[in-house]
């Protein structure tokens, strides 16, 4: 696959345009990680307002009706409620995987079956996330490609 980066001028519109003959694993995969580069998560770190990538989360918790993200060594709080992020980030790489927690498939090193009907999911910063058994049937449509979640 050949890549080709041309600069415009500032009055052009971007564009980003994949051109193959057919939408492969691969394809797909550079699809989800722009379309989740469009966006940034709002919060304030050290009395300072900063903006989170939603392609650096590893996934959403909502602990005591507080939310958390994590990226691969921060925690941050965001002033949403879990359903909230949920709507903000449908159609991206993200999905509900417990009643309080949204993962970010992307950041998905491995998964596997644990007790119950339950699977755990190894993240590519080596830390393990459950999937409880009410939502694998999602999880596994999902990585089939077969959701919008």
């Amino acid at each position: 696959m050949e890549l080709r980066v041309r600069k415009i001028p500032i009055d052009e519109s971007e564009v980003l345009e994949i051109r193959c003959h057919k939408i492969t694993e691969d394809v797909q995969e550079i699809i989800s990680f722009v379309k989740s580069r469009q966006g940034q998560l709002s919060t304030e770190h050290d009395g300072q307002k900063i903006e989170i990538p939603i392609v650096d989360v590893f996934y959403a918790e909502s602990v005591d009706n507080r939310l958390f993200i994590y990226t691969a060594k921060e925690s941050y709080e965001i002033k949403l409620k879990l359903y909230e992020l949920e709507d903000m980030l449908q159609g991206k790489t993200f999905i509900r995987i417990q009643k309080g927690m949204l993962l970010n498939l992307m950041k998905v090193k491995s998964i596997k079956p644990a007790l119950s009907g339950r699977y755990t999911a190894l993240l590519k910063n080596n830390e393990e996330v459950v999937i409880s058994r009410k939502y694998v049937a999602d999880l596994k449509k999902a990585l089939k490609g077969g959701g919008d979640k």
